[in-house]
């Protein structure tokens, strides 16, 4: 079975545009989004102009501002402190990657959390790993990363409950992998987390029913590894060897196998989107 995520991001974005003009009649302005992205990875500043564009679209008011390895980190923190403190601007996005001095200079501590629509200020994350069941999720005041979120939400709408299920994240950045399995705890499923360092894949996902994969490797889960029958939500973005874009799952063989398995692109990316979009429209009601 494919667990397809087309359909329910069209659901997610379908209100979006009238829930935007209600807050524009009330604030007397268009909700205004601040987004800091990188020139010097070509997919993720080109994924950022797409979600600007998404956004426009929504009537939302957008401005990019370009960062390279030749931006000081002066510049940009001072660029993300002015964000922070305009009260004209709701929303603030800087997707990773970033230059590497830019990345290390602790610039999210000077994200605000009401603005921070990606969840990945000290604040957001701080808030959301304090939380240890879901009622409590549910009531944090700040974001919570978008693909984290966009997983849990596309196996609800798909009615896979992880409660009591054996999980494997793979994958543990900041910004995808350990929220993720965060979120999975907090929903009562048991959570192994596998990385870089995990010796024998195959062993620890030999007990997995569920399967949250965002390692950024072609081809990583397979019939050999993954247990037949398992639900496999693929996070990744890769380039196979004809150049086509696929997970980190062989996802015909794996479907062959009695796998559930969400595709890419078509799976987690469009609802990614959807949350993200929906986050940027409650930076703005949060105004009113």
């Amino acid at each position: 079975m494919i667990l397809e995520g087309k359909t329910f991001a069209a659901q997610l974005r379908a209100p979006l545009a009238q829930r935007a003009e209600q807050i524009k009649a009330k604030l007397g302005r268009p909700i205004s989004l601040c987004a800091i992205g990188s020139t010097e990875d070509y997919g993720a500043y080109v994924y950022l102009k797409k979600e600007v564009q998404a956004a426009e679209k929504l009537g939302v008011k957008a401005q990019v501002h370009e960062v390279n390895k030749n931006t000081s980190v002066q510049e940009f923190l001072s660029l993300l402190k002015q964000a922070s403190a305009d009260p004209e601007i709701d929303a603030i996005l800087i997707p990773r990657p970033l230059p590497e001095h830019l990345a290390d200079s602790g610039f999210t501590r000077f994200i605000a959390p009401e603005k921070d629509i990606d969840g990945m200020s000290n604040i957001s994350l701080g808030n959301l790993f304090l939380c240890k069941t879901w009622q409590e999720v549910k009531k944090l005041p700040t974001f919570i990363p978008c693909t984290a979120m966009a997983v849990i939400r596309l196996l609800d709408y798909h009615h896979i409950d992880p409660q009591g299920m054996e999980t494997a994240v793979i994958g543990r950045s900041s910004t995808v992998g350990r929220p993720l399995a965060h979120l999975l705890s907090c929903r009562n499923a048991t959570v192994k987390t596998c990385h870089t360092f995990t010796k024998d894949l195959k062993i620890s996902l030999q007990n997995a029913q569920l399967i949250c994969s965002a390692a950024g490797k072609a081809g990583l889960l397979n019939t050999q590894n993954t247990p037949a029958g398992s639900i496999i939500i693929d996070i990744a973005t890769n380039l196979d060897t004809h150049g086509n874009l696929c997970g980190d799952a062989q996802m015909q063989p794996l479907l062959e196998q009695g796998c559930r398995v969400s595709p890419v692109p078509g799976g987690v990316g469009p609802v990614t989107l959807a949350c993200l979009l929906e986050n940027i429209i409650l930076s703005g009601e949060k105004k009113i």
